[in-house]
Protein backbone atom coordinates (compact mmCIF):
# COMPACT_ATOMS: atom_id res chain seq x y z
CA UNK A 1 0.00 0.00 0.00
CA UNK A 2 1.41 3.32 -0.95
CA UNK A 3 0.44 4.74 2.18
CA UNK A 4 3.01 2.93 4.20
CA UNK A 5 5.79 3.26 1.84
CA UNK A 6 8.62 5.33 3.16
CA UNK A 7 9.56 7.09 0.16
CA UNK A 8 6.39 8.74 0.12
CA UNK A 9 6.99 10.07 3.65
CA UNK A 10 10.32 11.21 3.22
CA UNK A 11 9.49 13.02 -0.11
CA UNK A 12 6.52 14.99 1.74
CA UNK A 13 9.10 16.29 4.27
CA UNK A 14 12.05 17.01 1.69
CA UNK A 15 9.46 19.04 -0.48
CA UNK A 16 7.89 20.77 2.47
CA UNK A 17 11.00 21.91 3.40
CA UNK A 18 11.54 23.18 -0.41
CA UNK A 19 8.42 25.13 -0.88
CA UNK A 20 9.25 26.86 2.75
CA UNK A 21 12.51 27.70 1.02
CA UNK A 22 10.63 29.11 -1.88
CA UNK A 23 8.80 30.84 -0.30
CA UNK A 24 11.31 32.52 2.51
CA UNK A 25 13.48 33.45 -1.19
CA UNK A 26 10.58 34.92 -2.53
CA UNK A 27 9.52 36.90 0.17
CA UNK A 28 13.22 38.42 0.43
CA UNK A 29 14.44 38.30 -3.56
CA UNK A 30 10.71 39.83 -4.67
CA UNK A 31 10.41 42.55 -2.34
CA UNK A 32 13.10 44.31 -4.67
CA UNK A 33 10.19 44.14 -7.32
CA UNK A 34 7.53 45.74 -5.27
CA UNK A 35 7.81 48.57 -7.36
CA UNK A 36 6.42 46.81 -10.44
CA UNK A 37 3.50 45.72 -8.81
CA UNK A 38 0.79 48.56 -8.72
CA UNK A 39 -2.04 46.09 -7.88
CA UNK A 40 0.06 44.56 -4.60
CA UNK A 41 1.11 47.87 -3.27
CA UNK A 42 -2.81 49.06 -3.63
CA UNK A 43 -4.14 45.69 -1.91
CA UNK A 44 -0.70 46.17 0.54
CA UNK A 45 -2.98 47.72 3.49
CA UNK A 46 -5.74 45.29 3.19
CA UNK A 47 -6.47 42.36 6.16
CA UNK A 48 -9.04 40.11 5.39
CA UNK A 49 -10.45 41.20 8.93
CA UNK A 50 -10.98 44.45 7.64
CA UNK A 51 -14.56 42.74 6.15
CA UNK A 52 -15.70 42.10 9.73
CA UNK A 53 -14.74 45.85 10.96
CA UNK A 54 -16.21 47.88 7.91
CA UNK A 55 -19.28 45.84 6.43
CA UNK A 56 -22.24 46.41 8.52
CA UNK A 57 -23.98 43.10 7.56
CA UNK A 58 -21.61 41.36 9.73
CA UNK A 59 -21.30 43.98 12.33
CA UNK A 60 -23.80 45.39 14.96
CA UNK A 61 -23.62 49.30 15.08
CA UNK A 62 -21.44 49.61 17.71
CA UNK A 63 -23.33 51.68 21.06
CA UNK A 64 -21.96 55.78 21.04
CA UNK A 65 -19.22 55.91 23.63
CA UNK A 66 -20.28 58.57 26.28
CA UNK A 67 -17.75 58.38 28.53
CA UNK A 68 -14.96 60.29 26.20
CA UNK A 69 -15.58 63.85 25.06
CA UNK A 70 -13.25 64.86 21.86
CA UNK A 71 -11.74 68.60 21.87
CA UNK A 72 -10.68 69.53 18.14
CA UNK A 73 -8.13 72.11 18.96
CA UNK A 74 -7.43 72.93 15.06
CA UNK A 75 -4.62 75.37 14.61
CA UNK A 76 -5.50 77.42 17.65
CA UNK A 77 -2.14 79.69 19.11
CA UNK A 78 -1.41 78.40 22.57
CA UNK A 79 -3.65 81.13 24.26
CA UNK A 80 -6.45 79.76 22.36
CA UNK A 81 -5.79 76.32 23.67
CA UNK A 82 -5.29 78.07 27.01
CA UNK A 83 -9.06 79.37 26.37
CA UNK A 84 -10.37 75.88 25.58
CA UNK A 85 -8.67 74.61 28.48
CA UNK A 86 -10.50 77.02 31.59
CA UNK A 87 -13.59 76.45 29.94
CA UNK A 88 -13.97 72.76 29.83
CA UNK A 89 -12.06 72.84 33.44
CA UNK A 90 -14.77 74.53 34.67
CA UNK A 91 -17.03 72.04 34.27
CA UNK A 92 -15.17 69.43 36.24
CA UNK A 93 -13.86 66.58 33.61
CA UNK A 94 -12.41 63.10 35.00
CA UNK A 95 -9.30 63.78 33.16
CA UNK A 96 -7.72 66.13 29.98
CA UNK A 97 -5.60 64.69 27.43
CA UNK A 98 -3.82 66.12 24.91
CA UNK A 99 -2.48 64.54 21.69
CA UNK A 100 0.35 67.55 21.05
CA UNK A 101 3.28 68.59 22.01
CA UNK A 102 4.69 72.02 23.46
CA UNK A 103 8.77 71.29 23.16
CA UNK A 104 9.90 75.17 23.06
CA UNK A 105 8.62 78.20 23.62
CA UNK A 106 7.10 80.42 21.41
CA UNK A 107 7.44 84.51 20.50
CA UNK A 108 4.47 85.12 21.88
CA UNK A 109 5.56 84.39 25.80
CA UNK A 110 2.11 85.75 27.15
CA UNK A 111 0.66 82.62 25.16
CA UNK A 112 2.89 79.92 26.61
CA UNK A 113 2.16 81.89 30.52
CA UNK A 114 -1.47 81.28 29.54
CA UNK A 115 -1.24 77.84 28.40
CA UNK A 116 0.93 76.66 31.50
CA UNK A 117 -1.75 78.82 34.28
CA UNK A 118 -4.05 76.94 32.49
CA UNK A 119 -2.56 73.58 32.67
CA UNK A 120 -2.17 74.25 36.65
CA UNK A 121 -5.78 74.74 37.20
CA UNK A 122 -6.32 70.94 35.52
CA UNK A 123 -6.40 68.38 38.02
CA UNK A 124 -5.88 65.37 35.81
CA UNK A 125 -3.31 66.05 33.01
CA UNK A 126 -2.04 64.09 30.58
CA UNK A 127 0.20 65.51 27.86
CA UNK A 128 1.71 63.24 24.67
CA UNK A 129 5.07 62.20 24.73
CA UNK A 130 6.65 60.84 21.53
CA UNK A 131 9.18 57.58 21.86
CA UNK A 132 12.08 57.94 19.10
CA UNK A 133 15.05 55.89 18.15
CA UNK A 134 14.09 52.13 18.59
CA UNK A 135 16.72 49.37 19.10
CA UNK A 136 16.67 45.99 17.48
CA UNK A 137 15.24 45.11 20.80
CA UNK A 138 12.28 47.38 20.79
CA UNK A 139 13.49 49.70 23.43
CA UNK A 140 13.24 53.50 22.89
CA UNK A 141 16.37 55.71 22.91
CA UNK A 142 15.03 58.99 23.09
CA UNK A 143 11.61 60.24 24.21
CA UNK A 144 10.30 64.01 23.20
CA UNK A 145 8.43 65.69 25.71
CA UNK A 146 6.29 69.32 25.90
CA UNK A 147 9.14 72.35 27.53
CA UNK A 148 9.19 72.32 31.56
CA UNK A 149 6.93 75.28 31.66
CA UNK A 150 4.06 73.28 30.33
CA UNK A 151 5.03 69.74 31.50
CA UNK A 152 5.68 70.49 34.98
CA UNK A 153 1.55 70.30 35.70
CA UNK A 154 1.03 67.10 33.37
CA UNK A 155 2.08 63.14 33.42
CA UNK A 156 3.38 62.19 30.21
CA UNK A 157 2.32 58.94 27.95
CA UNK A 158 3.50 57.67 24.80
CA UNK A 159 1.06 58.88 21.63
CA UNK A 160 3.46 56.64 19.40
CA UNK A 161 0.53 54.58 17.01
CA UNK A 162 1.80 51.47 14.97
CA UNK A 163 1.57 51.30 11.37
CA UNK A 164 1.88 48.96 8.84
CA UNK A 165 4.03 50.83 6.65
CA UNK A 166 6.58 52.26 7.92
CA UNK A 167 8.20 55.97 7.39
CA UNK A 168 6.21 57.00 4.83
CA UNK A 169 4.62 60.51 3.85
CA UNK A 170 2.33 61.95 6.32
CA UNK A 171 -0.40 61.52 3.01
CA UNK A 172 0.76 57.74 2.08
CA UNK A 173 -0.88 54.88 3.09
CA UNK A 174 -1.04 54.10 6.76
CA UNK A 175 -2.78 51.67 8.58
CA UNK A 176 -3.33 51.53 11.93
CA UNK A 177 -4.74 48.41 13.89
CA UNK A 178 -2.63 48.22 16.95
CA UNK A 179 -0.32 49.62 19.64
CA UNK A 180 1.88 49.14 22.70
CA UNK A 181 0.31 49.01 25.99
CA UNK A 182 3.24 49.61 28.04
CA UNK A 183 6.90 50.73 26.13
CA UNK A 184 10.04 50.54 27.84
CA UNK A 185 12.67 53.76 27.28
CA UNK A 186 16.02 53.86 28.24
CA UNK A 187 16.67 56.79 30.24
CA UNK A 188 20.65 57.93 28.88
CA UNK A 189 20.94 60.68 32.28
CA UNK A 190 20.27 58.17 34.90
CA UNK A 191 21.25 54.92 32.49
CA UNK A 192 18.06 53.16 33.70
CA UNK A 193 15.17 51.97 31.72
CA UNK A 194 11.59 53.19 32.54
CA UNK A 195 8.32 51.92 31.63
CA UNK A 196 5.93 54.82 29.00
CA UNK A 197 2.19 53.75 29.12
CA UNK A 198 -0.14 54.38 25.91
CA UNK A 199 -1.56 57.66 26.09
CA UNK A 200 -5.24 55.81 26.32
CA UNK A 201 -3.59 53.50 28.37
CA UNK A 202 -3.30 56.05 31.53
CA UNK A 203 -6.36 58.63 30.21
CA UNK A 204 -8.00 54.92 31.16
CA UNK A 205 -6.20 54.82 34.46
CA UNK A 206 -7.03 57.69 35.58
CA UNK A 207 -10.54 57.41 35.03
CA UNK A 208 -10.94 53.28 36.15
CA UNK A 209 -8.05 52.19 37.15
CA UNK A 210 -9.51 48.15 37.98
CA UNK A 211 -10.21 48.33 33.65
CA UNK A 212 -6.63 49.30 32.84
CA UNK A 213 -5.03 46.43 35.40
CA UNK A 214 -7.07 43.92 33.63
CA UNK A 215 -5.02 44.67 30.21
CA UNK A 216 -1.81 45.14 32.15
CA UNK A 217 -2.57 41.54 33.41
CA UNK A 218 -3.62 40.32 29.05
CA UNK A 219 0.67 40.42 29.39
CA UNK A 220 -0.02 41.23 25.24
CA UNK A 221 2.77 43.42 24.34
CA UNK A 222 0.94 44.44 20.69
CA UNK A 223 -2.74 44.88 21.10
CA UNK A 224 -5.11 44.73 18.12
CA UNK A 225 -7.39 48.11 18.51
CA UNK A 226 -11.10 46.80 18.64
CA UNK A 227 -12.31 49.95 16.06
CA UNK A 228 -15.92 51.25 17.48
CA UNK A 229 -16.20 54.17 15.33
CA UNK A 230 -15.38 57.38 14.10
CA UNK A 231 -16.24 61.26 14.15
CA UNK A 232 -17.54 63.19 12.09
CA UNK A 233 -15.82 61.28 9.02
CA UNK A 234 -18.28 62.56 5.59
CA UNK A 235 -18.79 58.78 5.00
CA UNK A 236 -15.23 57.91 5.18
CA UNK A 237 -16.77 54.66 7.38
CA UNK A 238 -19.66 52.62 8.07
CA UNK A 239 -19.48 53.31 11.58
CA UNK A 240 -19.29 57.16 11.91
CA UNK A 241 -20.04 59.51 14.99
CA UNK A 242 -19.44 56.76 17.62
CA UNK A 243 -18.16 59.59 19.98
CA UNK A 244 -19.13 62.87 21.13
CA UNK A 245 -17.07 65.66 19.52
CA UNK A 246 -16.70 69.44 20.09
CA UNK A 247 -15.35 72.14 17.30
CA UNK A 248 -13.15 74.51 18.06
CA UNK A 249 -15.88 77.35 18.38
CA UNK A 250 -17.92 74.95 19.78
CA UNK A 251 -15.86 75.32 23.01
CA UNK A 252 -14.60 78.35 22.76
CA UNK A 253 -18.70 79.74 22.35
CA UNK A 254 -19.63 77.12 24.95
CA UNK A 255 -21.99 75.59 22.92
CA UNK A 256 -22.32 72.15 24.57
CA UNK A 257 -24.17 71.04 27.99
CA UNK A 258 -22.73 70.77 31.84
CA UNK A 259 -22.82 67.00 31.87
CA UNK A 260 -21.25 66.81 28.56
CA UNK A 261 -18.05 67.48 30.42
CA UNK A 262 -18.68 66.68 33.93
CA UNK A 263 -16.50 63.31 35.10
CA UNK A 264 -15.51 62.65 31.46
CA UNK A 265 -11.99 61.86 29.27
CA UNK A 266 -11.60 65.07 27.49
CA UNK A 267 -9.34 63.98 24.79
CA UNK A 268 -8.10 67.17 22.87
CA UNK A 269 -6.45 67.40 19.85
CA UNK A 270 -6.12 67.83 15.83
CA UNK A 271 -9.02 66.87 14.07
CA UNK A 272 -8.98 69.39 11.15
CA UNK A 273 -8.79 73.01 10.84
CA UNK A 274 -12.46 72.22 11.77
CA UNK A 275 -15.00 69.42 11.45
CA UNK A 276 -15.20 70.74 7.59
CA UNK A 277 -11.80 70.18 6.76
CA UNK A 278 -11.53 67.46 4.35
CA UNK A 279 -8.27 67.75 3.27
CA UNK A 280 -6.03 67.69 5.85
CA UNK A 281 -3.80 64.48 6.80
CA UNK A 282 -1.82 65.41 9.59
CA UNK A 283 -1.70 63.03 12.45
CA UNK A 284 -4.13 60.81 10.16
CA UNK A 285 -4.34 57.02 9.27
CA UNK A 286 -6.36 54.67 7.61
CA UNK A 287 -8.19 52.50 9.76
CA UNK A 288 -10.17 48.95 8.74
CA UNK A 289 -13.23 50.19 9.53
CA UNK A 290 -12.67 52.32 5.75
CA UNK A 291 -15.33 50.62 3.61
CA UNK A 292 -12.90 50.67 1.13
CA UNK A 293 -10.62 47.42 0.79
CA UNK A 294 -7.65 48.19 -1.65
CA UNK A 295 -6.42 51.26 -3.51
CA UNK A 296 -8.17 53.35 -0.65
CA UNK A 297 -7.50 57.29 -1.67
CA UNK A 298 -8.91 59.33 1.74
CA UNK A 299 -7.46 58.43 5.37
CA UNK A 300 -10.08 58.31 7.66
CA UNK A 301 -9.47 58.92 11.04
CA UNK A 302 -7.01 61.34 12.80
CA UNK A 303 -4.86 60.35 15.76
CA UNK A 304 -7.07 61.22 18.73
CA UNK A 305 -9.85 59.39 17.65
CA UNK A 306 -7.47 56.31 17.31
CA UNK A 307 -6.70 56.89 20.82
CA UNK A 308 -10.77 57.26 21.86
CA UNK A 309 -10.89 53.65 20.37
CA UNK A 310 -8.26 51.59 21.90
CA UNK A 311 -9.87 53.56 25.44
CA UNK A 312 -13.14 52.32 24.98
CA UNK A 313 -11.77 49.07 24.29
CA UNK A 314 -9.95 48.87 27.24
CA UNK A 315 -13.18 50.42 29.72
CA UNK A 316 -15.32 47.94 27.74
CA UNK A 317 -12.94 44.87 28.49
CA UNK A 318 -13.80 44.45 24.47
CA UNK A 319 -10.16 42.69 23.24
CA UNK A 320 -8.98 40.37 20.50
CA UNK A 321 -6.84 37.88 21.00
CA UNK A 322 -4.51 37.10 18.45
CA UNK A 323 -2.70 33.73 17.02
CA UNK A 324 0.59 33.96 18.06
CA UNK A 325 3.69 33.23 15.40
CA UNK A 326 4.90 30.33 16.31
CA UNK A 327 0.91 28.79 16.27
CA UNK A 328 0.97 30.32 13.15
CA UNK A 329 4.56 28.39 11.72
CA UNK A 330 2.82 25.24 12.88
CA UNK A 331 -0.10 25.35 11.34
CA UNK A 332 1.31 26.51 8.18
CA UNK A 333 3.92 23.38 8.64
CA UNK A 334 0.97 21.22 9.10
CA UNK A 335 -1.12 22.31 6.13
CA UNK A 336 1.87 22.39 3.85
CA UNK A 337 2.80 18.97 4.44
CA UNK A 338 -0.99 17.40 4.17
CA UNK A 339 -1.29 19.22 1.18
CA UNK A 340 2.21 18.02 -0.63
CA UNK A 341 1.59 14.50 0.70
CA UNK A 342 -2.20 14.82 -0.58
CA UNK A 343 -0.62 16.34 -4.07
CA UNK A 344 2.49 13.67 -3.88
CA UNK A 345 -0.45 10.56 -4.22
CA UNK A 346 -2.12 12.35 -7.30
CA UNK A 347 1.37 13.47 -9.09
CA UNK A 348 2.22 9.37 -8.70
CA UNK A 349 -1.64 7.76 -9.28
CA UNK A 350 -3.30 10.38 -11.43
CA UNK A 351 -0.28 12.20 -13.50
CA UNK A 352 -2.61 13.42 -16.00
CA UNK A 353 -4.74 14.89 -13.73
CA UNK A 354 -2.59 16.55 -11.30
CA UNK A 355 -2.99 19.94 -12.63
CA UNK A 356 -6.64 20.50 -12.56
CA UNK A 357 -7.21 18.38 -9.06
CA UNK A 358 -4.55 20.65 -7.19
CA UNK A 359 -5.72 24.18 -8.42
CA UNK A 360 -8.94 23.12 -7.52
CA UNK A 361 -8.17 21.70 -4.16
CA UNK A 362 -6.19 24.76 -3.94
CA UNK A 363 -8.48 26.93 -4.44
CA UNK A 364 -11.72 25.14 -2.81
CA UNK A 365 -8.81 25.59 0.83
CA UNK A 366 -7.95 29.30 0.19
CA UNK A 367 -11.47 30.04 0.10
CA UNK A 368 -12.05 27.63 3.41
CA UNK A 369 -9.44 29.23 5.47
CA UNK A 370 -10.68 32.84 4.64
CA UNK A 371 -14.20 32.39 5.52
CA UNK A 372 -12.72 30.71 9.08
CA UNK A 373 -10.52 33.80 9.54
CA UNK A 374 -13.83 36.07 9.11
CA UNK A 375 -16.02 33.76 11.07
CA UNK A 376 -13.65 33.02 13.85
CA UNK A 377 -12.88 37.27 13.87
CA UNK A 378 -16.67 37.90 13.52
CA UNK A 379 -18.38 35.59 16.65
CA UNK A 380 -15.64 35.03 18.74
CA UNK A 381 -13.10 38.50 18.21
CA UNK A 382 -10.11 36.06 17.83
CA UNK A 383 -7.88 36.98 14.61
CA UNK A 384 -6.27 33.87 13.20
CA UNK A 385 -2.94 34.04 11.28
CA UNK A 386 -2.92 32.02 8.80
CA UNK A 387 -1.38 33.94 6.14
CA UNK A 388 1.67 31.83 5.77
CA UNK A 389 -0.35 29.07 5.59
CA UNK A 390 -2.60 30.01 2.83
CA UNK A 391 0.92 31.23 1.16
CA UNK A 392 2.03 27.25 1.79
CA UNK A 393 -1.21 26.40 0.32
CA UNK A 394 -0.20 28.24 -3.22
CA UNK A 395 3.12 27.61 -2.74
CA UNK A 396 2.29 23.68 -2.71
CA UNK A 397 1.05 22.60 -6.23
CA UNK A 398 3.72 23.95 -8.53
CA UNK A 399 6.21 23.82 -6.69
CA UNK A 400 5.75 19.95 -5.57
CA UNK A 401 6.39 19.55 -9.61
CA UNK A 402 9.47 21.38 -9.31
CA UNK A 403 10.77 19.28 -6.79
CA UNK A 404 9.62 16.21 -8.59
CA UNK A 405 10.89 17.32 -11.75
CA UNK A 406 13.87 18.95 -11.04
CA UNK A 407 15.11 18.66 -8.01
CA UNK A 408 14.94 14.83 -6.94
CA UNK A 409 16.56 14.20 -10.93
CA UNK A 410 19.42 16.66 -9.87
CA UNK A 411 20.22 13.89 -7.20
CA UNK A 412 19.41 10.94 -9.86
CA UNK A 413 22.98 9.50 -11.45
CA UNK A 414 21.13 8.84 -14.70
CA UNK A 415 18.60 10.93 -14.83
CA UNK A 416 21.42 14.11 -13.96
CA UNK A 417 23.32 11.97 -17.23
CA UNK A 418 20.46 12.20 -19.63
CA UNK A 419 20.10 15.91 -18.84
CA UNK A 420 23.70 16.78 -19.39
CA UNK A 421 23.93 14.15 -22.36
CA UNK A 422 21.40 16.29 -24.26
CA UNK A 423 22.64 19.24 -23.41
CA UNK A 424 25.92 17.98 -25.03
CA UNK A 425 24.63 16.67 -28.08
CA UNK A 426 23.19 20.00 -28.93
CA UNK A 427 25.96 21.85 -28.67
Amino acid sequence: MILKEKKIWLDSIFATIFIFGLMYFASKFLAILDFLDPIGEAISGMEITDQVFSNPSLRELPAADTNIVIVNIGILPRRGIAEQINIINKYNPKVIGIDSFFRSLKEDSLGDLMLAEAFSRVENLVIGSKLIEPDDNGIWQDMYTSHELFSQYAMTASVNLIVDEANLEQNKYKTCRSFFPIEKVFDSESGTYFDEPAFAVKLADIYAPDKVKKIIERDVEEEVVNYRGNVMDFGRSNFGTRYFALDVLDVLEENFTPDLIEGKIILMGFVGEDFSDTRSFEDKYFTPLNPKYAGRADLDMFGVVVHANIISMILNEDYIDQMGDVSAYVFAILVCFANVFLFSLIYRKLPHWYDGLTKIIQLIEVIIFLFIIVLSFHYYSYKLNLTIGIVAILFSGDSLEVYYGVIKNLFNPERRRQLFTIFDKEV
